[in-house]
């Protein structure tokens, strides 16, 4: 339903592309009879670009709406389709619904590339804003924000500014979407903008709520005054707003929180959660605040409350955003409501766990007690990835206390054993933060790392010993069995990282091992030269040590070390060698320094701390891309501090006047309203009627009062109240007219009312809007709405709007330009820029622009914007066909095959070719087709299965082969029904590419564009009378699918092509110099080039006379 496809628009506009995917599926609704065929959307049988643009520029609207639903099913692929522009913006004007839907669709996509063309159709755009559909409304403005030239600046100020009080919400909407565009074209429009933001946050309708909010925060996220008068109605409307507006208003509301509340985060804090007395009764609260040091804020709680429903929301986004609202404004004892809906998404795909592990992450460093009842929902999973299960072991360890700790570390031990290596080293860091965090299992932790240090793994082994070495330094005195373990395995380590951590703890704690510690020393004296830059610089620290500890043994072999890395290659060594030397060696040049060497060398070292990598995450929201990446990203917006004392809360409070100007004012409003009454209602009998279809499409009546709700509230706040009343007058007499054609008694009545009364009507409706009654409401809704006079679907319903469609195009002409006349009075044209003298009412189309903009723009016009190198028919085609599948070999069925050098019609990027498969058995075929399965890498389109082939019938088929712009031979399956059968198809290197057009002047540019490494030539001998230009011509177009160049000089020939799967520019030129001739190719694929040139030798020296 097309009410569903707006309401799945996103913020992105973008995102376009997929709600026309369901406006094309809405307009085959109407061609269903003609089968599946006619609504080829996703088909593999597009036609060609060429085709396409013969469709839409014929008179036949069907041709031309099913070549938009193909461009747009292009689209949808993610096909490139812009070289059509030309072609379908001539169709913009087009008096077809359903056609002009699919042209904005494709309008949207490419507007902001092709500026310049879409700008010669904004007259167009700006008066389909004043369409009777919703959706060519929203889809002409929409299309107008995505031409990003500074020029019509001040038009698309306009169009918001009128779209922003339109009768539907889904209009308001895409105005909505608008203010970012224009706001990012030209941010000096910001003071306008905040003006139409204010008067769209005051909109009652959960359709705009959304993209309202997206625009605050994209254009004015520091204006919270206007939020101020309708934070409470966001609140009580965020359960019915759709999802990604949910997402927006929730993000918004938790910063507005934070700077109009006290923080709930005292110790002398007071928690009354279903407390009515609190939240309505001042006096109650007064003594509640005597008694108390704080009482939570009224409208504080109604945040908390209105989206607690949210966190079993279907949609992630949703569920992630609450709890980071409950995490930055909940009191901490209510904030463990969101563990369950959290955990819950941990089913979801690998990327929302990603996003939500690294949430839990942070939110289990400060409340372990969040998240422990579901630990085992932490368990790694032996198909989780890598960084989910580091994740997860992020959350095991955040999760450890004394009571589970035996229970995790049960499940590390098997981690360890993992076949991801980067997973089992992390799982080591684990451990060791468990053994630092839990001084209990410290111990326990200690000997199980000594164990892993004979693993056969260096990873699991160079990571154990840095983490053994790390928790030494927190009682080294104690563990000298462990440090003499680690020297005994020395030898057999050869992680570098591994060998220097085990070098720093012999040199730390050497007085430990006294014995150890030189013979550790002398085995790396032997090794020093073939060791690492880090190995060797511990081996210096280590000989420096024992020297002020052992100068008796280690003497010599100080002084050997120090000699080494005095000639070492690394400067860095050979500095700490030098510095070494002058700090423990005394002689005479000593300086004062020497004294205090042991001091230095042998001070001791604090314990590192092993801590979360997740620590210090929590300075970022929760949810946001900067907490993912840990780093400040391009537009986040901080959380403020909690105020120490909470802004007046009558702020928020929303004066009701309408009742007290009803009352005043009784005599002024009642002719009026029953004049109104009488113009848009038939009696008692007509309203009956329309209670009953309210009844009968629940949705139908919901969304009408909630569009008329809006629609009066921005009457009531609208700044430029002559404008508002003029242009609803406008659709008001338009919308009577479609009144006088459904019912006979809204006929008599529309017969008896004047014109005048009609904009009376509407600029006194204003101020009686709200003493109406809810069915009232409804019915002027759906009286107001283009398309929801039948009451039975919703007002956005395909069905709806398509089956009116008729009816508005012959009240077009009924009443052919009344309206029009004002609406083009306040228009601001293209004319407006340059001189703004008044534009005639009964000026043709074609003077719209005036002379001084037309010569500005004399440089869009769509003749010229065609690319020079332009594809070309094959000049040659081979008739010769290679055999694919002997008949002897496949049992009766051969084939043959051969390149059509044609562009391939299923693919861009493939080679077109031709099979002829026939039957030479007595039996006949069944079921001829490639296996699926079959294909050697290569992008294959297979031929449809030929159900049935007769003996000694022959049938031809087409496919496409992605070679790759490669030689590389294609490998398949054909299948029978009984048999298959291997074959290859082998391509020539001139087969891979498509002929071009170009001028002389434009290939000389390219091919000085494409030389050195990108140019290929070779000379060939040849004889004057053996070869012409014909000859070199037919013999070069022969052997690759080239186009001819025309050249102005007799003894040059040129041709240009491109490849087929990358488009690279192929440029050939045979430059005749008797008795020689020089043949140079240029293209940036070199392998392809010389294959090429190697052809072209071949051919060029067998010419014939």
């Amino acid at each position: 339903m097309l009410g569903m496809s707006a309401n799945s628009v996103s913020y992105n506009e973008q995102g376009s592309v997929e709600s026309g995917v369901d406006a094309a599926q809405e307009n085959s609704n109407i061609s269903s009879g003609s089968g599946g065929a006619a609504f080829s959307l996703f088909s593999a049988d597009c036609k060609k670009n060429e085709d396409l643009k013969e469709m839409l520029e014929n008179n036949k609207e069907s041709l031309k709406l099913e070549a938009m639903k193909r461009i747009v099913g292009l689209i949808a692929k993610g096909k490139n389709a812009s070289e059509l522009f030309p072609a379908v913006v001539k169709n913009v004007a087009s008096k077809n619904i359903e056609l002009k839907k699919l042209v904005y669709v494709y309008l949207v996509r490419y507007a902001e590339e092709q500026q310049d063309l879409a700008l010669l159709s904004i007259s167009t755009f700006q008066r389909a804003l004043k369409d009777p559909n919703q959706l060519i409304r929203a889809s002409a403005l929409r299309v107008l924000s995505s031409i990003r030239v500074p020029i019509i600046v001040p038009i698309m100020m306009l169009a918001i500014k009128e779209s922003s009080t339109d009768l539907s919400p889904y209009v308001r909407k895409t105005a909505a979407h608008a203010i970012q565009k224009l706001y990012s074209l030209d941010p000096d429009q910001k003071e306008h903008l905040i003006e139409v933001i204010e008067k769209l946050l005051k909109d009652k309708s959960t359709l705009v709520a959304g993209s309202v909010v997206m625009a605050f925060e994209e254009v004015c996220p520091d204006r919270i005054d206007l939020i101020h008068k309708n934070y409470r109605k966001l609140c009580n409307m965020l359960v019915d707003v759709e999802e990604w507006g949910q997402v927006v208003i929730i993000h918004m509301l938790t910063r507005y929180a934070r700077t109009q509340f006290v923080s709930p985060w005292r110790e002398d804090a007071v928690f009354d959660e279903n407390s009515e007395k609190t939240f309505y009764d001042s006096e109650e609260e007064r003594r509640l605040d005597e008694s108390k040091p704080y009482v939570m804020d009224p409208d504080h709680r109604l945040l908390l409350r209105n989206t607690k429903p949210l966190l079993q929301s279907r949609n992630t986004a949703v569920v992630m955003a609450v709890s980071q609202l409950y995490w930055h404004l909940a009191p901490k004892h209510e904030i463990s409501i969101v563990t369950k809906s959290l955990v819950r998404l941990l089913r979801s795909h690998r990327e929302v766990q990603y996003v939500v592990l690294q949430n839990i992450a942070t939110m289990s460093i400060q409340r372990k007690g969040m998240f422990e009842p579901f630990m085992k929902s932490f368990y790694v999973r032996s198909t989780d990835a890598t960084h989910i299960k580091t994740l997860k072991l992020e959350i095991l360890t955040n999760l450890a206390n004394e009571a589970n700790i035996s229970t995790i570390l049960r499940e590390f031990q098997t981690y360890v054993k993992s076949q991801d290596k980067a997973f089992a080293a992390a799982t080591i860091q684990a451990i060791g933060r468990c053994a630092t965090d839990i001084s209990e299992v410290t111990d326990t932790c200690l000997n199980g790392l000594v164990l892993l240090l004979s693993n056969r793994d260096e990873t699991v082994v160079a990571e154990s010993v840095v983490v053994i070495k790390k928790l030494l330094q927190t009682q080294p005195s104690q563990h000298s069995d462990i440090i003499k373990h680690m020297a005994k395995l020395f030898d057999n380590i050869t992680v570098p990282m591994a060998r220097a951590s085990i070098l720093w703890l012999m040199g730390e704690y050497c007085e430990h091992v006294p014995k150890i510690a030189p013979d550790v020393l002398r085995k790396m004296a032997k090794t020093f030269t073939s060791e690492e830059d880090i190995v060797k610089l511990q081996i210096v620290n280590l000989a420096a040590k024992l020297y002020l500890t052992n100068s008796k043994q280690t003497k010599l072999l100080t002084q050997y070390i120090l000699n080494l890395g005095k000639y070492d290659q690394n400067y860095d060594i050979r500095d700490r060698t030098r510095f070494i030397r002058q700090l423990i060696v005394p002689n005479e040049k000593s300086g004062a320094l020497s004294k205090y060497a042991r001091r230095i060398l042998m001070a001791p070292k604090p314990a590192p701390v092993l801590q979360s990598a997740f620590k210090d995450r929590d300075r970022f929201q929760l949810g946001t891309l900067s907490h993912s990446l840990n780093s400040h990203a391009t537009g986040y917006l901080e959380l403020s501090n909690w105020p120490s004392v909470a802004p007046d809360q009558s702020m928020r409070n929303v004066e009701v006047v309408e009742p007290v100007q009803e009352a005043l004012a009784p005599a002024l409003g009642k002719s009026k309203r029953a004049k109104s009454d009488e113009k848009f209602y038939s009696g008692s009998e007509e309203e009956e009627e329309e209670e009953e279809e309210e009844g009968s499409s629940s949705e139908d009546s919901s969304s009408s009062s909630g569009e008329s709700e809006s629609e009066s509230k921005s009457e009531e706040n609208s700044v430029d109240s002559n404008k508002s009343s003029s242009s609803q007058s406008e659709k008001s007499s338009s919308e009577s007219d479609t009144d006088k054609k459904k019912t006979q008694k809204n006929k008599k009545l529309q017969q008896q009312k004047p014109a005048s009364k009609d904009r009376t009507l509407k600029n006194g409706k204003a101020a009686n809007d709200k003493s109406r009654s809810g069915s009232e409401s409804d019915s002027e809704s759906s009286s107001s709405e283009s398309s929801s006079e039948s009451g039975s679907e919703s007002e956005l319903d395909s069905n709806s709007d398509s089956g009116t469609d008729q009816k508005r195009n012959t009240n077009s002409k009924t009443v052919p330009s009344k309206p029009v006349t004002k609406a083009e009075k306040k228009e601001v044209s293209l004319l407006d820029l340059d001189d703004f003298s008044p534009v005639p009412v009964t000026t043709p189309k074609s003077s719209i622009l005036s002379p001084s903009l037309l010569s500005d723009l004399q440089g869009l016009s769509i003749s010229h914007s065609a690319s020079a190198l332009q594809a070309s028919s094959p000049v040659f085609v081979p008739e010769t066909s290679h055999e694919l599948l002997h008949r002897m070999t496949g049992k009766g069925l051969s084939a043959q095959y051969r390149f059509t050098r044609q562009p391939c019609i299923y693919g861009n990027s493939m080679v077109s070719l031709q099979l002829t498969l026939s039957n030479s058995s007595e039996q006949a075929l069944e079921n001829i087709h490639i296996s699926e399965k079959s294909s050697s890498g290569q992008n294959i389109h297979r031929f449809s299965a030929i159900e049935r082939l007769e003996p000694q019938a022959s049938v031809t088929v087409s496919m496409g082969v992605d070679f790759n712009d490669s030689t590389q031979a294609a490998h398949f399956q054909l299948c029978t029904k009984e048999d298959e059968f291997s074959v290859s198809i082998q391509p020539a290197v001139g087969e891979l590419l498509l002929p071009i057009t170009m001028s002389e002047a434009d290939f000389t540019k390219e091919q000085g564009k494409l030389v050195g490494m990108n140019e290929s030539s070779a000379t060939i001998s040849t004889t004057p009378e053996n070869i012409s230009s014909q000859s070199v011509n037919r013999n070069v177009v022969s052997a690759a699918n080239l186009g001819v160049i025309p050249s102005n000089q007799e003894n040059i020939h040129r041709f240009a092509g491109k490849t087929v799967s990358s488009g690279s520019l192929v440029l050939v030129s045979v430059a005749l110099k008797d008795p020689d001739a020089l043949i140079t190719v240029n293209t940036e694929q070199s392998v392809i080039a010389s294959m090429l040139l190697r052809q072209f030798k071949t051919a060029l020296t067998n010419i014939t006379p």
